[in-house]
């Protein structure tokens, strides 16, 4: 079956995480993702272990996780040869993609304005924290920094509480999802005209677009947004319960008078459920604390699975707080395919997660394991640019090809 980006290459200076995600997502579309990268810098996640670097560049599993089915090279672009020789690469290809701080790919000779030379209908996205303009464009763009700037952070946790941080790379996937979508609609759109075009992406704005509807409320009502943990303005009940079992809880929201009496049924009709005071949705919103503690009752003597089955079987929304491993043998999702096992040199067969979307005439998939620091130099460099072996030797021992 053919894929959706058969036959487009991407040139991936990408590094850490945002960049990285963006184009495994289009490898996994099918594209050819050729990773340049070097032994003189490697990349964050080849390089850290735990709080230390590591001794084996290949041995981090967070690299794995978010660099399958890419080829990698090694060049030095520190140097003019390694330079020139990622513009061949680019000369190539039909997108490429870089997330470092705006500036260093002008600083490399590597920027759009010098990448158009070599490759007239060039397709760049620039992913940075905060643009590649504006005031911010040289802050650092780690992930609790674009995200607290755009407003998710301060609309993160429970009232009584601090912003949550969102010390986790949940911003960085975002945004790198964000590009992904950027970088279709550009081949796209020089599928049609014949024109490739520069993408200035911010991370930041990403983020903001997630928080619209309070941007929103501000801008026209004049009303600051707040933090309200897991409660809803209008519906309730909107929570998370415990459940049994250590640790377990499951997230039920209910957002009609229907889904009401379906979550009321699925408990058994207890007396409480017909009284007047939780009859609308403005009545269980204002009784919001006594409703979530009869519920929280009902359901800490069951397993979340069990609370998930009763009351999606009356149409309520529900599903477990999933631990991190139990996604991985939850029956749905191995049924949607969502988990699939590869082999790795290093780390050996390890599963991980498939694309997010669905594609029936194009199917989605990892097309292989994550490379290896320069495992593809002699594919790439004798088969696609046809370098001879005495100037692919003579890069090598002059640390081009490093």
């Amino acid at each position: 079956m053919q894929s959706a980006l058969q036959g487009i290459r991407v040139i991936d200076f990408g590094h850490v995480m945002a960049g990285p995600w963006c184009t495994m997502q289009l490898a996994s579309l099918g594209a050819e993702v050729i990773k340049i990268e070097t032994r003189a810098r490697p990349d964050e996640q080849r390089a850290q272990h735990g709080h230390g670097a590591a001794d084996n560049l290949e041995a981090n599993s967070n690299f794995f996780e978010i660099n399958l089915g890419k080829k990698s090279v090694s060049i030095n672009l520190s140097t003019d040869e390694g330079q020139e020789l990622a513009k061949q690469l680019v000369a190539t290809a039909d997108l490429v993609l870089e997330n470092m701080r705006p500036g260093v790919m002008k600083k490399l000779g590597l920027d759009y304005a010098e990448l158009v030379k070599v490759k007239p209908d060039i397709i760049m996205l620039s992913l940075s924290g905060f643009g590649g303009t504006g005031p911010l464009r040289r802050y650092a763009a780690y992930n609790p920094c674009f995200t607290s700037v755009g407003g998710v952070s301060h609309l993160t946790g429970y009232a009584e509480k601090k912003p949550n941080t969102m010390t986790n790379s949940g911003g960085d996937a975002r945004a790198g999802t964000a590009a992904v979508f950027a970088a279709i609609v550009a081949l796209k759109f020089r599928q049609e005209t014949g024109k490739g075009q520069y993408i200035d992406s911010s991370s930041c704005e990403v983020i903001n677009s997630m928080v619209g509807d309070q941007m929103m409320d501000y801008a026209m009502n004049g009303r600051s947004p707040h933090r309200h943990g897991n409660s809803h303005t209008i519906m309730a009940p909107h929570s998370v319960y415990r459940c049994a079992g250590s640790d377990e809880w499951v997230s039920i929201a209910v957002g009609s008078d229907t889904e009401w009496h379906g979550m009321v049924r699925a408990m058994g009709n207890p007396d409480w459920g017909s009284d007047p005071d939780f009859a609308t949705a403005l009545g269980r919103r204002a009784g919001e604390k006594r409703l979530n503690a009869l519920i929280a009752g009902w359901t800490v003597d069951k397993s979340y699975v069990e609370v998930m089955r009763l009351l999606q079987a009356e149409g309520v929304a529900a599903t477990p707080s999933f631990k991190a491993e139990d996604l991985f043998t939850d029956p749905h999702i191995v049924a949607r395919g969502q988990v699939q096992e590869v082999d790795h040199p290093v780390l050996g067969r390890r599963k991980t997660i498939t694309a997010p979307y669905r594609l029936s005439e194009t199917p989605t998939c990892i097309r292989g394991t994550a490379p290896r620091l320069g495992e593809h130099n002699d594919t790439v460099f004798r088969s696609l640019l046809n370098l001879p072996d005495d100037e692919i030797a003579r890069l090598v021992e002059a640390r081009i090809i490093y």
